[in-house]
């Protein structure tokens, strides 16, 4: 296959290839940059080369052939994404690569793609992420509009996951406040376009970054809104919780975070509330009191 493709299009092809980890992904990509073998040279191996030099899978190897065959679809992608403004940031880029984000998740979890559009660098301001159920209790939104005025005070940007309940409150009162918010999406960057026009005004001022790791043209999902939430929590140097059930995302966030030392802080309950706050307590978040007025 003759090489007719920017090193870019090979990468947001593999990052999106099926039957591979992420975690397989970024150590292929960081090993062949260190053993200096071109990305479009790993596209033109051959089958036994796969197999025996890089243990590749049958499945592997043949989800491999596909993505040569999308390769110009992918190249028409990216070219579409650089006409609107959208930035592609791939793992090996560690110049834009958001820091706080590689040091949290490491090689395993970490996105080998960002897709963003927007201020960059409010991946390298203070921040909070500040998290909770989509069917929050009214303290619990109270209690998130508080935090989030706060941050705006102390120059904190807040990372939203733009869901109904708590995302949503967290991002509308850190712009009422005149903040800045990261918005990471559960979807693709370009099926999205209602959201950038709504905070274009923002965006263009610096106040917001959007941020997608999936597939620029995927559809909302309820498997994509999961997947996202490791990112809310990766962004952020502080985890904040308004409100948890006893189990969801916003718990598995809250646990996985906890076993690796990060810092958690989770709105203490009253004694009429049925949620997960306060058995996150239990397992070791910090508690934060507060009595809606």
């Amino acid at each position: 296959m003759e090489n007719r493709f920017s090193d870019i299009t090979y990468i947001v092809s593999l990052a999106h290839l099926k039957g591979m980890t992420i975690d397989n992904k970024n150590t292929l990509l960081f090993y062949l940059h260190d053993q200096k073998i071109g990305i479009d040279e790993f596209f033109n191996y051959d089958s036994q080369t796969l197999s025996n030099d890089f243990s590749l899978r049958d499945k592997q190897i043949d989800s491999l052939e596909k993505c040569k065959e999308d390769l110009p679809k992918v190249a028409l992608v990216i070219e579409n994404l650089k006409q609107k403004g959208i930035e592609i940031i791939n793992i090996l880029s560690s110049d834009n690569y958001p820091r706080r984000l590689f040091e949290n998740l490491r090689y395993k979890h970490s996105p080998t793609i960002i897709y963003t559009y927007g201020n960059k660098d409010l991946f390298n301001e203070p921040s909070i992420a500040v998290v909770g159920s989509r069917n929050a209790s009214d303290i619990s939104l109270d209690f998130t509009d508080m935090i989030c005025k706060k941050a705006a005070t102390k120059m904190q940007v807040v990372v939203s996951g733009f869901a109904k309940g708590v995302d949503r409150k967290s991002l509308d009162s850190i712009l009422e406040a005149n903040g800045k918010a990261i918005i990471v999406l559960p979807q693709g960057i370009l099926t999205a376009e209602s959201t950038l026009k709504k905070y274009y005004q923002q965006i263009n001022d610096g106040d917001i970054l959007i941020f997608s790791t999936f597939y620029p043209s995927a559809p909302w999902s309820v498997q994509f809104a999961m997947a996202r939430n490791i990112y809310i929590y990766g962004l952020g140097e502080k985890i904040i919780v308004a409100e948890s059930g006893l189990k969801g995302g916003t718990w598995n966030g809250v646990i996985d975070g906890l076993k690796k030392n990060r810092e958690i802080y989770v709105r203490k309950p009253n004694s009429r509330e049925e949620n997960g706050n306060q058995k996150l307590i239990d397992r070791g978040a910090k508690e934060i009191n507060y009595e809606s007025n």
